[in-house]
């Protein structure tokens, strides 16, 4: 099954179904109005809405209409709590950080659109993209183990996870979280339940290629899967490891990655990066100083993963960096 939400003048949106070929849609009036409303009573309202999935994709919809992400808001446009971990091997750890898995809390007020434009003050802010995944959950209680936790699990999307990272620096210096750092994160336009993946979920891991374009230039396509370190109910878990955790929260794969291979002084990562932080801290092992600049304005970011058919399977994130408006 595949969800999103639509634009319709509210802050919540209003819920469609959308067609597995992501071609049609078909609104979801009668059965639920927002996705929270599904996710706090999936038993009873998410067989509703497969039955309508069902008969779009069979052509039998009869109110359909073309899909078009444009209109779209981010699936759950506002969530309880959105967090992100660091699943993936990462360049970017401290050489003498503790090994583990850790979370950090974002802004889960104002969670944007695939194509909505990504505002901030200065390309000075060293504006930064984070190809990811997320899901979203259903309730999970306090202390549940990571495979009751994998059970939670009731949507994916990607994420774009934007980092300013000239404030990183300000922030890690007082001990503190991401905040001012961490701006608005975007989601992709569809959100789908697990079974659209097939044998590509497994283990709680998606094994498919993340691919991700800057600026109409393919510069990722690492595999999601393999070299995930903390697979979804591990993250999920550690998030309720001291509190329940209720349906509605994202929880974040950080920035998809993989390892380079070859010597220390002439590793290759054949597969690219999901953030330019990542490609800068290449550089700086490859010659001893970054080269990659971050964002500037008019720069163009698309997110995507295509299914074993070769289709797309949440849409595309695809924006663009713009100065706030005056």
């Amino acid at each position: 099954m595949k969800l999103a939400t639509y634009q319709d003048g509210s802050r919540d949106g209003q819920l469609v179904v959308v067609s597995r070929d992501l071609a049609s849609a078909h609104y979801a009036t009668g059965i639920a109005s927002r996705l929270q409303q599904v996710l706090d009573d999936w038993g009873f309202l998410s067989p509703q809405l497969q039955d309508l999935y069902d008969a779009l994709n069979q052509g039998r919809g009869r109110h359909t209409f073309p899909f078009d992400p444009l209109q779209c808001m981010a699936p759950l446009p506002r969530a309880y709590q959105w967090v992100e971990g660091q699943a993936y091997p990462s360049l970017l750890q401290a050489q003498d950080a503790e090994p583990g898995l850790v979370l950090a809390p974002g802004s889960g007020d104002n969670l944007l659109g695939a194509c909505e434009l990504l505002r901030c003050q200065s390309e000075a802010l060293g504006v930064d993209f984070g190809a990811g995944l997320a899901a979203i959950t259903a309730d999970v209680p306090q202390g549940a183990t990571p495979a009751q936790a994998l059970d939670g699990v009731r949507l994916l999307l990607l994420s774009n996870s934007v980092r300013l990272r000239s404030l990183e620096p300000v922030e890690r210096a007082k001990g503190a979280g991401w905040v001012q750092s961490a701006p608005a994160t975007a989601f992709s336009p569809v959100a789908i339940t697990l079974d659209e993946l097939g044998d590509a979920w497994d283990k709680g891991r998606v094994h498919l290629p993340l691919h991700t374009s800057w600026n109409g230039r393919k510069v990722g396509m690492c595999d999601a899967g393999p070299e995930m370190q903390y697979h979804f109910g591990q993250l999920i878990a550690q998030l309720c490891a001291t509190r329940n955790v209720r349906a509605g929260s994202i929880v974040g794969s950080g920035p998809v990655a993989n390892a380079g291979v070859g010597s220390k002084s002439k590793t290759q990562w054949p597969q690219g990066y999901n953030c330019i932080a990542e490609k800068r801290a290449m550089e700086t092992l490859q010659s001893g100083q970054p080269s990659t600049a971050y964002l500037q304005f008019g720069d163009t970011v698309r997110i995507e993963m295509k299914g074993q058919d070769g289709l797309s399977l949440f849409g595309a994130i695809d924006q663009e960096l713009a100065p706030l408006l005056g």
